[in-house]
């Protein structure tokens, strides 16, 4: 059986949104609509690829790429690019981008021999994106272009990382665990004063010192929030599932769900300190 091509991805996609035979959702759908989509596709890619799911990962990067061939229909039909100008033009940037690996710009050219520095290699990558946001957008700080509806925490860590190549960084882990000792008892005062819009004030400031110790400490905090995100689910499942065994139709002590909850977590790591 032939397989289908980029090409028939493409044929696909403009039968989707032909006015006079099209899909009547494809054909409803613009740049807004589309955007909560293309976030949840790459989310559940992330999703297949942490939990090690890669049975299902090609079906998720299809509808993954396929938001980029939706998009890229929009930008046709109002003549702006299409798909074939956004492949050209993210080949010419990776290219410009990588002088280490194509020296002539082209992506024929070859380096050979010669070793290639990681250090430099990262120092230029970072020189040629910061100048590509100069000539985009005219850029007046180092900060500009780091999109405003990331997560929060990709956001932040972002800011951060920006920040420190000039130096503005905390020199080690430890000093940001002190930082957080610092923003944890500014949340106390807070609370103690009943003051409410400084609570969320303070407690911002103690979940962005706490991206800057996953930074440090070299984690991804967005993965790691992720991945404390199903342990907690699994977790609280198995006290439910044992809660309504054991009490159905009536509230349940909180002592008991505790001892449930240790249950589950002696259950995953069976030598590991009840905590």
């Amino acid at each position: 059986m032939a397989q289908y091509s980029l090409q028939d991805l493409l044929t696909l996609m403009a039968r989707l949104r032909d006015p006079q035979d099209g899909c009547p959702w494809d054909l409803k759908q613009t740049w807004e609509s589309i955007v909560p989509h293309t976030l949840e596709e790459a989310y559940e890619v992330a999703d297949c690829i942490e939990r090690g799911d890669l049975e299902h990962l090609q079906e998720e990067l299809g509808d993954l790429l396929f938001q980029v061939v939706y998009y890229s229909r929009f930008g046709e039909e109002e003549n702006r690019f299409d798909f074939h100008q956004v492949v050209d033009g993210l080949t010419r940037k990776l290219i410009r981008r990588h002088p280490h690996v194509f020296p002539e710009g082209t992506l024929e050219s070859r380096v050979g021999d010669q070793k290639v520095n990681e250090l430099e290699v990262n120092n230029t990558w970072e020189t040629l994106k910061a100048e590509e946001r100069k000539v985009k957008q005219q850029a007046t700080s180092i900060l500009d272009g780091i999109p405003a509806n990331l997560p929060a925490v990709t956001r932040a860590l972002k800011l951060q990382k920006r920040a420190a190549r000039v130096g503005f960084d905390w020199g080690e882990a430890y000093q940001v665990l002190d930082k957080l000792e610092e923003e944890l008892a500014e949340i106390r005062e807070a609370l103690a004063e009943g003051n409410q819009a400084a609570v969320a004030d303070e407690v911002g400031d103690f979940l962005f010192a706490s991206v800057n110790l996953a930074r440090h400490l070299k984690v991804d905090p967005e993965a790691a929030v992720r991945s404390t995100n199903r342990k907690f689910e699994r977790r609280f499942k198995y006290v439910e599932q044992q809660s309504a065994l054991n009490h159905p139709n009536q509230q349940v002590p909180l002592e008991t769900l505790e001892g449930y909850w240790q249950e589950a977590k002696r259950k995953e790591s069976p030598d590991a300190p009840v905590t």
